[in-house]
């Protein structure tokens, strides 16, 4: 099934924005520092981590395929008074001048990319001692909400299955979150390793806000509104059945790689 995430835009920009507090604080206390930098954010979506990092003293420039993304970003950045520069196109193919750049910055996508391209593109947008941060989260709980939830999309996918996103998919073991063949990547283009960490965050969600985040999924964007809707309805009907009117406490993970690139 074909991802889009233009199909799920609004539910991205509305149920995709829990970037937990400690993520900056944890860049900060690794020596990392955005004040006064030029950052790209690769695969910026609705510009939640171009916001955060414009807030702390940034140039951010966001690249994102996706159209739709990028207008929900616009919206948000226009209502918050955030100024990021977004251009329409794929990592692989940033369109800017060479070696211009202090960090770039992944958050969710580096599974999608196309690696060996991008990280040539990083290479060459990348200023001297430049780095590269590639950051991850998603749900890390166990408990019965998500698995019910999970079972739900799984009687509805065409194959029944429910596969890992992207090239998370094609991987079998994975270091601190991250497949095993990146770190191998990284080091063949020439990353340095400067650290690899995690922490863990809860995220507080009604049955209609777990409903909206459920919609952001990748697993969804596939399918046409109405399919869409109808199993969000499922879903909710399900919850609403199960657990009544409460909170769901959902513990996530963040991961966090840290790159030097050595020239």
């Amino acid at each position: 099934m074909e991802v889009n995430f233009g199909n799920v835009a609004k539910n991205y920009a509305q149920y995709r924005n829990d970037l937990p507090d400690e993520l900056l604080e944890s860049l900060k206390l690794r020596g990392i520092d955005f004040n006064n930098k030029k950052v790209v954010d690769l695969g910026s979506g609705t510009g939640v981590l171009s916001r955060a990092i414009h807030n702390e003293g940034a140039v951010v420039v966001g690249v994102e395929p996706s159209v739709e993304l990028i207008e929900q970003a616009k919206v948000i950045d226009k209502s918050k008074g955030n100024q990021i520069e977004y251009i329409n196109t794929y990592a692989e193919s940033t369109t800017l001048g060479n070696g211009l750049f202090n960090y770039v910055t992944v958050l969710r996508a580096w599974h999608w990319f196309n690696r060996d391209k991008t990280l040539d593109e990083i290479k060459r947008i990348l200023s001297e001692k430049g780095i590269l941060i590639v950051m991850d989260s998603g749900f890390i709980s166990k408990s019965k909400v998500i698995d019910d939830t999970l079972q739900i999309i799984k009687a509805h996918m065409p194959n029944g299955e429910l596969k890992s996103a992207g090239a998370k998919a094609e991987s079998k073991q994975f270091i601190n979150g991250f497949p095993v063949e990146w770190f191998k990547e990284w080091q063949e283009h020439k990353f340095d390793l400067k650290e690899t960490y995690k922490f863990n965050y809860t995220v507080s969600f009604t049955n209609e806000d777990w409903c909206g985040r459920v919609g952001s999924l990748s697993w969804l964007s596939g399918f046409t509104e109405n399919q869409r809707n109808e199993i969000l309805d499922e879903i909710f009907t399900h919850l609403v059945k199960e657990y009544g009117d409460i909170q769901h406490n959902i513990q996530h993970g963040c991961f966090i790689t840290i790159l030097n690139h050595l020239y």
